[in-house]
């Protein structure tokens, strides 16, 4: 039996993995009706899937994607998607259709939208960094952005001091909002290896004011390391721990930065997400797979209106 994070992960359970043969998985999300959803990022063309929570072969909801990677719900539980191919930020509709939400920010394209959140008031943050999109193709002056669209639809740019903006999270309050940092800017995209510490991993966190404004820029914990991964995407549960998938697994936090151990599972996952009907179990799209564990403590539950 493997040891899991004692205390974190529940007591007695080997990862079970639920699907496989993927090219790699990401933008794991619990929909309440009772399945997930995922994408497979790099298959040709990109995919988002929809699972039963028993696993098997998934069902495809849209083909192409438009190279979508993180997904949420809006306050309306419409699907909230970071299409980095297409370089915006889309919602799916009720009835499938697709709309847009921002492909732009001060008249110049936006770099390759990764993550995706929605506040309780109903704006929407995103992390949208340009390590993947080549230097003549790159419109916006800075490399890293975090950014919001408002409810009346306006795109702003609330945080610009981050090289590369992966996986963004908020507290359970919504007082901090958490983004990790995938890599010091100009270092390859593809940055998998073992034997060099990446001291440029970390996760940065910000307060949250009540208009939705960023301030006190810090970093809450360093996930510095010489294993396989990078810090990708993250998730917070209702004691206020955070989750991120980084080298080894996913790295797990106490609320006030104390790092308390990794997750670990078959594979190296790239982004997790909580769901079931009471929200403790946590999904991790690990590369080729899609595994899931019982944890102790539910997730933090998305917004609705």
């Amino acid at each position: 039996m493997t040891e899991y994070l004692a205390g974190i992960v529940e007591s007695g359970q080997e990862a079970q993995q639920l699907a496989t043969d993927f090219v790699f998985t990401e933008g794991p999300l619990w929909h309440p009706d009772g399945y997930w959803l995922f994408v497979d990022l790099r298959r040709e063309p990109p995919v988002i899937h929809r699972m039963s929570p028993a696993g098997g072969t998934p069902d495809i909801i849209r083909e192409p994607s438009g190279g979508t990677n993180g997904m949420t719900f809006d306050l309306q539980g419409r699907l909230l998607m970071c299409e980095g191919d297409n370089r915006r930020i889309t919602r799916m509709e009720h009835d499938g259709s697709i709309t847009l939400m921002a492909d732009r920010w001060d008249g110049k394209r936006l770099h390759r939208p990764n993550d995706i959140i929605c506040r309780s008031d109903g704006s929407i943050y995103f992390t949208n960094p340009s390590g993947r999109v080549p230097p003549e193709e790159q419109e916006i002056e800075f490399a890293g952005l975090v950014q919001r669209i408002l409810p009346d639809g306006t795109v702003t740019a609330e945080a610009t001091d981050i090289d590369y903006p992966n996986g963004i999270a908020f507290s359970p309050d919504e007082s901090v909002l958490y983004v990790s940092n995938t890599r010091a800017l100009g270092e390859p995209a593809d940055q998998y290896w073992g034997g060099e510490v990446k001291q440029n991993q970390y996760i940065r966190a910000y307060d949250v004011a009540s208009d939705g404004s960023l301030s006190n820029s810090r970093v809450f914990g360093s996930m510095a390391s010489a294993e396989d991964g990078v810090p990708d995407g993250m998730k917070v549960d209702a004691e206020g721990r955070v989750y991120c998938t980084g080298s080894g697994g996913v790295w797990v936090f106490a609320p006030d930065g104390e790092h308390l151990g990794i997750i670990r599972v078959p594979e190296i996952p790239a982004n997790c997400a909580f769901g079931g009907p009471d929200f403790r179990t946590m999904l991790f799209t690990a590369r080729t797979s899609v595994y899931s564990l019982r944890m102790t403590t539910p997730g933090a539950p998305l917004p609705r209106g």
